[in-house]
């Protein structure tokens, strides 16, 4: 069953103290509690408290509300259908292709074509989805440095969905470590390994940083890809040199274009050098190689 929206029409005035009144009254309940502007050029605004059951009572606590703050207006409902919001916007989410990969959502199964390393990913708790610029970076990225250097032991660091680790797992079918400092992260991860059918190669674990015991063993790696965020990149960079075997490469993103030097100039301080970058948008992703 859907949930109920109370709404009530009132002034500028109004809406502030029915908030606010009704922030307190409800509190307990952690029922939400919204205003929106009908006609912002007279002040006409509506306040609306979302119920999912227990409606008439709450209704009869909303009236005693405004009468406790001397406010006289109507008090109408609307029934909201109950639909699953997560799959909603997926409908409006296309299939992203980068290089071979095709990151997909359970909707657009029907779009895989021959040939495709398909990932499928539902928006969810942990982040990545594919559409953004880093992971698609990355992505076309693995593609390029799997080709060439046929890695056997891969780390997927800050993994959220897991879809680089899953990628890895796809195209080179070696072990691959997923990480995350969230655990609910890391579920997820564990959740869309197996439903890629690659659960046997990726292994998700929540960790901070490179502390945890699990580095040090399956350590050394051949390829580390991390798509997290510059400032942890640079602070990472000497854990970077001492986690990745001699000669092997490392993928970072989640780098804005103006940080990319700061980035590039950590790691040469740790011995890697610079070989490529790609630009999608705003961000860039960084092969660098040690």
């Amino acid at each position: 069953m859907g949930q109920t929206r109370l709404h009530v029409t009132t002034d500028a005035a109004g809406s502030d103290r029915l908030f606010m009144a009704l922030e307190a009254a409800f509190e307990d309940d952690g029922l939400p509690i919204s205003v929106f502007d009908l006609d912002e050029a007279n002040g006409v605004k509506e306040v609306s408290l979302y119920a999912d059951d227990g409606v008439d009572d709450i209704e009869r606590r909303m009236r005693a509300v405004m009468q406790g703050i001397g406010l006289t207006a109507a008090v109408e409902r609307e029934v909201l259908p109950d639909i699953d919001w997560v799959a909603k916007s997926l409908e409006g989410l296309q299939p992203v292709h980068a290089g071979r990969f095709l990151v997909h959502g359970s909707h657009d199964r029907h779009r895989r074509r021959p040939g495709d390393l398909a990932i499928e990913i539902e928006a969810g708790l942990a982040f990545g989805t594919g559409h953004h610029g880093t992971t698609a970076g990355c992505l076309e990225m693995i593609e390029t440095v799997v080709r060439r250097e046929k890695p056997r032991n891969a780390l997927d660091l800050g993994t959220g969905s897991a879809v680089l680790a899953i990628a890895l797992a796809r195209l080179a079918h070696i072990p691959v470590l997923a990480t995350d400092i969230d655990p609910i992260a890391t579920r997820v991860a564990a959740d869309n390994a197996r439903l890629n059918g690659v659960s046997r190669y990726v292994d998700a674990r929540t960790a901070v940083g490179f502390q945890a015991a699990i580095f040090g063993q399956r350590a050394p790696f051949d390829l580390i890809v991390a798509n997290i965020l510059a400032r942890p990149l640079m602070k990472m960079a000497p854990d970077m040199a001492r986690f990745l075997g001699g000669g092997r490469s490392l993928i970072l993103s989640g780098i804005l274009e103006r940080q990319r030097d700061a980035v590039i100039a950590a790691y040469v301080g740790q011995g890697f050098r610079h070989i490529r970058t790609l630009w999608r948008g705003e961000w860039v992703t960084l092969h660098l190689k040690r």
